[in-house]
C-alpha cells in the first residue's frame, strides 16, 4: 500500500486527487500539510486523517512514502525540495514551477534523485492526441506549416475565483492568469507536437477586469523546426470551440474544430484512387491510464511513465515566454 502525503490542498483539482488516492486499491492519504490551517483543517476533516504545518516533518516521516503536491505554483520548488530531500515520490499538478530556472533545478535534482516523479498533464493520455500524436511521428501530413490551439472557458466572466481558491488570480501565487492555468494544456501538447520553441511574441489583456491578472491571450511561436504556432487562451469564453488544427504540405488534421465536431483528417498521403476528402478516425488508440495511475504503478509495480519532469519544464519555458515576451514587446529567444 502506498502511503501518501498531500502537499498543499490550494489547487482547485487538490479535493479530486484525494477522492482519487483513496479509492485506489493501492494507496492511501496518510496525512496533508497545508500552511493555510483553515485549509489543512477542512482537508484533514474531509479525509479522516492528521493534518500538519510542518512541511520537513511530514516529508521526512518514515510513514510516507509520496507525495501529491497540490500547493500554489509558486510554492512548487521549495514543496519538491522538500520531498526531494527525503527521496519521496513526487506527483504533482501543473504547472512545474513559474520561471525557467527553477524548473532547470527540479530536473537536475529529481533525476539526482531516483525517485519517480510525475506531473499531471492528462491531456497526453487521451486518443485523439494520441493520434494526433502518431499522424505527425510518421509524416503523414508531410511538413508542418502551422498549429493553432485554444483553450478557454468563463472563469473572469462569472469570477469563479474566490475564498480558497482566489489565489489563482494573484500573479505572485499562480505565476500567471489564464494562461499559467488553463493554458497548460495546449501549451504543452504543442510544444510535445512541434518540437523545441526557437522564439515567440504574445499579447496578454485583462479583458474583463474581474481580477488583476491575464485573462486573454495570444502567443506565436516560431519553432526549430521552421513551423509557427498559435496559442490562444481565454477566460473571457462565454461560447464556441476550444481546437487544434494542425496544417502541414500534405494535409490536415483537426480536433473540436466546431462545436460538436470531432477529430478529422486529410492528407494526400492518405487518398485511395478516386476516394478523396476529410477522414473521421475511428481505430483510435486506447486511452492511457491517468496520470497519478501512471506514477502509483511505476512506485509500486515498475510500470513505464509516459510524462516526464523535463515535459514539466518544457511547459514552464514556453509559458514564461510568453509573459516576458508580453510584457517587453519584443521577440523572445530560446
Amino acid at each position: 500500500m502506498l502511503r501518501i502525503a498531500m502537499l498543499g490542498m490550494a489547487h482547485v483539482h487538490a479535493n479530486g486527487y484525494g477522492d482519487h488516492v483513496q479509492k485506489h486499491l493501492e494507496a492511501k492519504i496518510q496525512c496533508i500539510w497545508d500552511d493555510d490551517p483553515a485549509r489543512g483543517k477542512a482537508a484533514s476533516e474531509r479525509f479522516g486523517v492528521s493534518w500538519y504545518d510542518d512541511l520537513d516533518k511530514v516529508c521526512g516521516s518514515n510513514e510516507v512514502d509520496a507525495v501529491v503536491i497540490n500547493a500554489p505554483t509558486s510554492q512548487h520548488p521549495q514543496v519538491m525540495k522538500a520531498a526531494l530531500k527525503h527521496k519521496k515520490h513526487i506527483f504533482t499538478e501543473k504547472a512545474l514551477t513559474v520561471a525557467t530556472r527553477d524548473a532547470d533545478e527540479i530536473v537536475e535534482l529529481v533525476n539526482k534523485s531516483g525517485i519517480k516523479f510525475m506531473i499531471s498533464l492528462p491531456s497526453r493520455t487521451r486518443p485523439e492526441i494520441l493520434f494526433m500524436k502518431q499522424v505527425l511521428d510518421k509524416g503523414l501530413l508531410g511538413k508542418i506549416t502551422l498549429m493553432r490551439a485554444r483553450v478557454a472557458h468563463m472563469a473572469a466572466l462569472d469570477k469563479w475565483f474566490h475564498d480558497g481558491s482566489a489565489w489563482f488570480a494573484d500573479e505572485k501565487l499562480a505565476g500567471g492568469g489564464a494562461l499559467f492555468d488553463l493554458g497548460c494544456h495546449t501549451t504543452d501538447v504543442m510544444r510535445w507536437f512541434m518540437g523545441e520553441p526557437k522564439s515567440m511574441v504574445a499579447k496578454i489583456q485583462n479583458f474583463a477586469d474581474a481580477y488583476p491578472i491575464d485573462d486573454n491571450t495570444v502567443a506565436v511561436i516560431e519553432f526549430k523546426s521552421g513551423a509557427l504556432g498559435i496559442l490562444d487562451t481565454s477566460w473571457v469564453h462565454r461560447a464556441g470551440p476550444n481546437p487544434y488544427e494542425i496544417y502541414g504540405t500534405d494535409g490536415y488534421m483537426g480536433l473540436n474544430t466546431a462545436p460538436n465536431s470531432g477529430l478529422v483528417v486529410n492528407s494526400t498521403q492518405l487518398q485511395m484512387g478516386e476516394v478523396q476528402g476529410y477522414i473521421n478516425p475511428t481505430n483510435l488508440p486506447k486511452a492511457l491510464p491517468m496520470p497519478i495511475d501512471q506514477w502509483i504503478s511505476a512506485i509500486l509495480h515498475g510500470t513505464p511513465m509516459t510524462i516526464t519532469v523535463e515535459d514539466g519544464r518544457n511547459l514552464t519555458e514556453l509559458l514564461e515566454g510568453t509573459y516576458q515576451a508580453a510584457r517587453s514587446g519584443k521577440d523572445v529567444t530560446f
